[in-house]
């Protein structure tokens, strides 16, 4: 039986691991103001930045899409791990040793099926290195030296070599501990007749790497005219490795896309090595599948999508290139950052071009560089005869719904125009009418298929209206934040979340049945359950781990997020704003009680008891002058 994570190990991890620190690893962070840090959120497409840090909270929350949690929920969610893998990987980052209760610690055993693979292709990526250097390798060392990869090259990227035996690998992983299921299941082994093999033999080897750094896959080139599988093996499907998902190279460029807005895509694993050789280390490829909706995914969150960012793809100039720039245009409007295609001369890959014109050659490749659209839309122009009315004709009916898929206005009209251009159909406003029409028909069509999805800034800002309208949230009337009521609410919630000090111990004196929101009053009856606010005075961060423990369900976990993290509405967060908040809570709902008691009274009329009636007025009357002294002390009155 696995054993559980001692409580007090998991509290360590949580404090020695900075949320910051970790999120980056994934997408890049800016200033948000009031201490937090904000970016695109990676659980749901989006152009503008609602996904918002709190490092001193050790917390994170998309305004989007709802998703909170801490540091140990981002990973989960993001690397799809359960608590205990998580938790294992945080700790043996910051050097924590964990123990475990009921039974003691197996590691063979106790981690993971994530953490066990990553284990096994590190131990993997090790061997080959190792192996490199061997006599068997020597055509290896051969191929990267004439493709002008020294030594140090080669370990800078953990190039390697799989000996061509059948099972070399595999028996030094099982000598590892690993077991023979677990090199099947990370695509490291194969079966053979007599049991498992390995999958890649007598092979050049690059590591790839997942966007925190885990080595997941391996992309194998191969060396001898006696092999006779595909010139590019790569790791198979796996719970780890999903080609459509990783971008190699994209560990050791991440923090230089995020730096310079700026990435660079090539076709290879040697143009990847070529582009940073030469300067260019921003430069990432994809693995064996074309570039991709998830490969846009990926770059939108580190480039962080601004308008100034750009994406440069450097395909080859020959036909196959010229494809795979064409289905890259197919997904460019899935991008805010500005595309362009960059092609060298005589057609020459990165690898080839530094090779034969040195590395000065690479960094100018990317400089004068063509739009992707201006690329895509020559090259299905240039397929027909524009001497002749019937090919112009032609090549519009190709061209211009390509162009009405461009979203902005502006952009189309303007590519519009140029397309005229390029067709040689003197009439610009006839080109940019029929490119109207185009993209007013999808638009319509689109709208037949279902409503039209609403714009994520304008969607990003329904969901902040609407924290907890979910049909599994509280029940009681959906959150309007144009309510004063709503507002203030809010307001004192994320005081008794973010600011206990300020709020403690007035705020754990008032009930749930004071906020008027039901999810709300659920936020409420969760920090009553821990012990109040009073409890994070002390230690602001445990206290908000323990409110999060003691959700009753997602709905609710999520708006403790969001409240923990939502910057303040008052340029002065101190005693007289959080003294404002509660006086207004507190006063709402005295006079909510003064009206109810006053409203039965009128509904019964003369049928009410004389002792019931001399309690009701007695009570308004306590009432009235607790509400007085409340509008004239303030906060001294509570």
């Amino acid at each position: 039986m696995a054993g559980r994570i001692n409580d007090d190990d998991v509290k360590a991890v949580r404090d020695a691991v900075p949320i910051d620190a970790v999120v980056s690893e994934y997408l890049q962070l800016r200033n948000a103001g009031g201490g937090n840090l904000k970016g695109l959120c990676p659980f749901h497409d989006e152009k503008s930045p609602s996904f918002q840090v709190s490092p001193s909270k050790g917390l994170f929350h998309c305004f989007g899409c709802q998703e909170g949690g801490d540091t140990i929920a981002f990973v989960m969610k993001i690397d799809h791990l359960q608590f205990s893998e998580v938790v294992e990987r945080l700790a043996a980052q910051a050097g924590i040793t964990l123990r475990y209760e009921e039974g003691g610690y197996n590691p063979s055993h106790q981690r993971g099926e994530r953490i066990r693979l990553v284990e096994a292709h590190k131990a993997a990526a090790q061997f080959y290195v190792e192996q490199l250097d061997g006599p068997e390798a020597e055509i290896g060392r051969k191929f990267l030296a004439e493709r002008g990869f020294d030594q140090a090259a080669a370990g800078h990227f953990g190039v390697g070599y799989s000996p061509a035996g059948w099972d070399h690998l595999t028996r030094y992983l099982r000598g590892k501990g690993f077991s023979d299921k677990e090199l099947i299941a990370s695509g490291i082994s194969q079966d053979g007749r007599r049991g498992p093999i390995d999958r890649f033999r007598g092979r050049l080897m690059w590591p790839i790497s997942d966007t925190a750094g885990d080595i997941v896959g391996f992309g194998a080139r191969k060396l001898r005219d006696d092999d006779n599988g595909p010139k590019y093996l790569n790791t198979p499907e796996t719970a780890i490795y999903k080609k459509s998902q990783v971008l190699y190279g994209i560990d050791l460029a991440k923090k230089d896309i995020a730096k310079a807005s700026r990435a660079v895509v090539v076709e290879g694993y040697t143009d990847v090595m070529a582009c940073h050789l030469a300067g260019i280390t921003t430069a990432i490829a994809t693995c064996g599948t074309a570039f991709g909706g998830d490969h846009i995914k990926i770059l939108r969150r580190l480039l962080m999508d601004n308008g100034s960012a750009r994406v440069i793809f450097t395909f080859d100039g020959d036909a196959a290139g010229q494809k795979a720039a064409l289905r890259a245009f197919e997904d460019d409007q899935k991008f805010a950052a500005e595309t362009y295609i960059a092609i060298a001369p005589d057609n020459m890959d990165p690898c080839d071009l530094r090779l034969a014109k040195g590395d000065e050659a690479v960094r100018d490749l990317v400089e004068p560089r063509t739009p992707l659209f201006e690329f895509a839309l020559r090259q299905i122009v240039g397929r027909y005869d524009l001497e002749t009315p019937a090919g112009r004709a032609a090549a519009l009916d190709e061209a211009a719904p390509v162009v009405a898929k461009i979203k902005t206005g502006s952009v189309q009209r303007e590519v519009a125009v140029q397309l005229a251009g390029f067709v040689g159909i003197l009439d610009q406003e006839y080109v940019v009418h029929r490119v109207n029409q185009l993209a007013q028909w999808a638009r319509g069509r689109g709208d037949q298929r279902g409503p039209a999805r609403s714009s994520s800034r304008a969607g990003a800002q329904h969901q902040q209206a609407q924290p907890s309208a979910a049909a599994s949230g509280p029940s009681g009337p959906a959150l309007n934040l144009r309510s004063p009521a709503h507002r203030t609410e809010r307001e004192l919630l994320k005081l008794a979340l973010q600011k206990p000090a300020l709020v403690s111990p007035a705020f754990d004196a008032y009930g749930t049945d004071e906020f008027t929101a039901p999810p709300y009053a659920a936020v409420r009856e969760c920090i009553a359950q821990v012990g109040g606010a009073e409890l994070g005075v002390a230690e602001t961060r445990e206290y908000l781990v323990q409110v999060l423990d003691a959700t009753p369900n997602e709905t609710v976990r999520k708006l403790v997020t969001e409240l923990a993290v939502e910057v303040f509405h008052g340029k002065s967060i101190d005693e007289a704003y959080a003294g404002e908040h509660l006086v207004k809570v507190r006063l709402r709902a005295v006079d909510r009680r003064i009206d109810d008691v006053q409203g039965s009274l009128a509904r019964l009329g003369s049928n009410v008891a004389p002792d019931h009636l001399a309690a009701a007025q007695n009570e308004v009357w306590v009432l009235q002058q607790y509400a007085q002294s409340l509008r004239s002390s303030g906060a001294d009155a509570l």
